[in-house]
Parts: structure tokens; C-alpha cells; sequence
């Protein structure tokens, strides 16, 4: 999730023989094994020009914050980054220049592998020779082993393991161990937001909201891209599907770009609906479509359903009752040129259903034959409602029923905090139809929204007895 890059500055250097000094350090070490894997990269630069020779014994204590902030930084509510420097250990071999590539081979997996680090640095000691930076937490006791000695042996290089003491500053710690430090001890810590364009959103916790800007600073530093944060101020609202945010740090720009499924769309952030977290589900969707498909999108919003069917050659009404999102709809249908394949529609969506939905499927439905093979599709992605529109389907056409393979299919999304979300869902959808959907319906779990929390869609024929008023003898 979230990205940074470290930096390093050696302080000072002090070396001993692995050959001959029984010196151990254990405790230390498997600390650094624990927390070494965690660090994206190191930029080391040595700061003293000699070296000395280490102490036979040195304290043999386990430092368990040891890649963590200074201790200082608890409770800090405006971000110090200065504050953060931190002085840790890691081990290097000094070589000679030209056999530093062949080293550099035969010890690959002895050698610190990280993101922008520099695995070999200069000797300032020594202009022939290189230091070249070893993973802690292979070195154990900061002793070679035998197959890794032969290999220097063979190279003419001294088994010699060197002892860095590097400061490591606001550059050097993940984000989450910025916000471990910084929060009060023991509170949960935000570990992932969900990015629109340049734009992170957060759903702080109350015990959080004292940090907020403090948390949205360090998303921007250590995320690329992103230049705004927000935090959700409020619930959902049914209605448009938008909510209040509070900026936390960056611009103020909330009008963004992004791109699902190798589609762009454009939207203002504040007043319309967009959740990254739906991409898989709304491809799932257009997948099922075939060229020739007619889909009705009831509560459309820009159009992640609608424009990628009509890219498909579907045919496409596509509504939603915010004002905004239809003329974002309007605007991104231009901008993927299938402004001419898609009918949009600014209504309720029960209006959306009795008006243009009832009057294409009354004009359509009786004009299919057996062996066409046009479905008919309704999305209806309101979880928080969507359920409660199933009843406008009821006798919604008059007339004889089509045939059986004619009869639309609807997808319709709901939220559960039931101990079995699946019949849950099943059985408000029932009651909304007014018959059984047992044998005749699937459902898909779609992702987990909240502890005890679950979003499903629900997909159905429309039985005909439910669709079809049968005009009277």
C-alpha cells in the first residue's frame, strides 16, 4: 500500500576479525533480523574518515524499538521530522575495487537487498578499496560461515565484518511506524486509505482525530502522487451517495482523474460517488454483458457499469438522481466517446424503472424471438436501498410473458450484518418480489465494508409472474 524510500547517514565505523574475536551479538541481531526485512532501501554515506578497532566485549542488550522513531515523538500532534533520527547497526565487508562485481555475485544472497540502497559504498579510508553493505540478519553473531569465508578466501578478500553505527531520519520509517510512535501507545494506527487519482481518503477513528493533520502530512511524504488528503466527516448520505470530508493535508483540489479497467474517468471528489474498491466487482458485472446486451444502470454514477458496457457495444441507459454525477456521467461518456451509445437519465431511480425501463422492455420483450440471444441486464448498485426497489418489478408489464430466456436479469447490491449475509439478502429480496427466489437466484459476496459488515449482489431472472400483469378475460 504504502510506499518510501530510506536514507541513512554512518556515523561512525569500528571494526573486529570475526577470526579472531569471540565478541557476540546475539540479542541485538535477531532484532535486526526481525526489522531488516521491513526496510524499503538505505542511502549510507560514511561520515568518519578512519576506523578503530572495536571493543573485545560490548552490551549485549536487545533493542526491540530499533528501527522505530525516537521514543520522543509520542503524542506529537504537529509533524517535527527532525524529531525522528534514530542511530541503528548494520554490518559491511571492505574490498578491493575490482573485485567488487565478482563479490557482489558470489555473495548475492549475503549482500542487504533493498530499494535505493546503495549495496556498495566508498572507503574513505581506503580510495582502492569498497564497502559493501551485508543483511543483518544473515550474519548472525557477526560471524561469516564457513561456505561464505572459502568464498572470500578464494576472492583474497579478509573474512573482516565491519560494525556501522547509521542515523536514520524521518526518511528511513514506514509510514505506520511514524503513526505507531506518534499515537498514544496501544491505540490502532491507520494502515491503508483508499487513493482516488491524487487524492487519499481516510476514515479516521475518534481516538485519531487529534493527529489528523499530522497523519494526512505523512501519507503525502511517503506516498508519490498523492497531493491531497481527506478525511470522511460524515456518513453516506442514501440519497446522492456523496459525504462531507474535512482536507487534512495538501491542496485543496478534489476534482481528479483516475482509471479502472484501462478506462479513464474524471469526477469531483466531494460531490460524487467513487469507491476504488469496486473495480473488480463492476468488471465481474461487464463481463457477463455480450455485444448486443441491453443494460439498465438505475443508479449509474459516472458510469464505471455503464461506459465499459457501452465500449462493449451494449445498449445503455444509465441514470442517477444527483445532478452531479449525471453531468460527470455526461462528461465521461464524452471523454470515452460513447456519449452516442448511452441514454442517460437525471430521475429517481423508481422513476427510472416505471418510465424508461418499462417503456423499453414493454417495446423490446415482445419482439424477441427463440433464437435470439439479446439479454436484457439491471444493475442496481444502492446497497444502503437497492433492495427496497425490487417491489416497482412487480406486474411492471402487462401482457403475456415473454419467454423464459428473454426475462431480464437484475443485480442488485445489499449490505448484511447477518450471521448468513447470503440468506439474508435472499429473503429481503423475496419480500421485496413477493415470491421465492429458491433454485432461480446466485449471490456474490462482493468485500467486507465494516467488521460484521458484508456488501453482496444478488442476481435473478425476474420470474414472470412477478414482471407480467396478465390483462384481465
Amino acid at each position: 500500500l504504502w510506499r518510501f524510500g530510506y536514507s541513512a547517514r554512518l556515523l561512525k565505523t569500528n571494526h573486529f576479525r570475526t577470526a579472531a574475536s569471540n565478541t557476540s551479538f546475539p540479542a541485538v541481531w535477531m532484532v535486526l533480523a526481525q526489522y531488516s526485512g521491513r526496510i524499503p532501501g538505505l542511502s549510507v554515506v560514511v561520515k568518519k574518515n578512519s576506523f578503530s578497532t572495536m571493543p573485545e566485549t560490548v552490551e549485549d542488550k536487545a533493542n526491540l524499538e530499533l528501527y522505530s522513531p525516537h521514543p520522543e515523538v509520542r503524542g506529537m500532534t504537529v509533524l517535527n521530522r527532525e524529531a525522528f533520527k534514530r542511530t541503528v547497526v548494520v554490518p559491511v565487508l571492505k574490498v578491493k575495487k575490482e573485485i567488487v562485481n565478482i563479490l557482489l555475485k558470489s555473495l548475492k544472497h549475503m549482500v542487504l537487498q533493498r530499494p535505493g540502497l546503495k549495496r556498495v559504498v566508498e572507503d574513505l579510508e581506503d580510495e582502492d578499496s569498497r564497502l559493501v553493505i551485508l543483511d543483518p540478519h544473515k550474519i548472525p553473531e557477526f560471524s561469516l560461515a564457513e561456505s561464505e569465508r572459502e568464498v572470500l578466501k578464494q576472492l583474497n578478500v579478509c573474512p573482516e565484518v565491519s560494525k556501522y553505527n547509521l542515523e536514520l531520519t524521518y526518511e528511513n520509517f514506514k509510514s505506520e511506524e511514524i503513526l505507531r510512535a506518534v499515537l498514544p501507545e496501544g491505540q490502532e494506527v491507520t494502515s491503508g486509505f483508499s487513493r482516488v487519482g491524487h487524492i487519499a481518503h481516510l476514515n479516521l477513528r475518534d481516538h485519531q482525530l487529534p493527529y489528523r493533520h499530522l497523519i494526512g502530512q505523512v501519507i503525502i511524504d511517503k506516498n508519490p502522487g498523492v497531493t491531497c488528503v481527506v478525511n470522511k466527516t460524515n456518513i453516506i448520505d442514501s440519497t446522492y451517495r456523496n459525504f462531507q470530508m474535512e482536507v487534512l493535508a495538501g491542496e485543496s483540489k478534489l476534482v481528479t482523474k483516475v482509471k479502472e479497467n484501462n478506462i479513464a474517468y474524471e469526477l469531483d471528489f466531494s460531490k460524487v460517488y467513487w469507491n476504488p474498491r469496486l473495480s473488480t466487482e463492476h468488471g465481474r458485472i461487464v463481463e457477463l454483458l455480450k455485444p448486443g446486451d441491453v443494460l439498465f444502470d438505475v443508479f449509474a454514477g459516472i458510469g464505471p457499469f455503464a461506459i465499459p458496457a457501452a465500449k462493449k457495444k451494449c445498449h445503455v441507459f444509465a441514470n442517477d438522481l444527483n445532478p452531479e454525477s449525471y453531468n460527470w456521467l455526461l462528461h465521461n461518456c464524452r471523454l470515452n466517446k460513447v456519449d452516442n451509445k448511452i441514454k442517460a437519465f437525471n430521475m429517481d431511480g423508481r422513476d427510472f424503472l416505471l418510465g424508461p425501463v418499462r417503456e423499453e422492455l414493454s417495446k423490446e420483450l415482445p419482439l424477441l424471438k427463440e433464437e435470439q440471444k439479446t439479454s436484457f441486464h439491471i444493475v442496481m448498485n444502492l446497497p444502503a436501498l437497492a433492495i427496497e426497489f425490487l417491489g416497482v418489478f412487480r406486474h411492471l408489464l402487462v401482457g403475456e410473458p415473454c419467454s423464459t430466456a428473454g426475462l431480464p436479469t437484475v443485480h442488485c447490491y445489499g449490505f448484511s450484518k447477518h450471521d448468513n449475509p447470503t440468506k439474508d439478502i435472499q429473503e429481503r429480496a423475496e419480500a421485496s418480489l413477493g415470491t421465492s427466489l429458491d433454485g432461480r437466484c446466485s449471490t456474490y459476496l462482493v468485500r467486507n465494508v465494516a467488521p460484521n459488515k458484508e456488501m453482496l449482489c444478488i442476481s435473478f431472472q425476474i420470474p414472470a409472474d412477478v414482471l407480467y400483469k396478465r390483462p384481465c378475460p
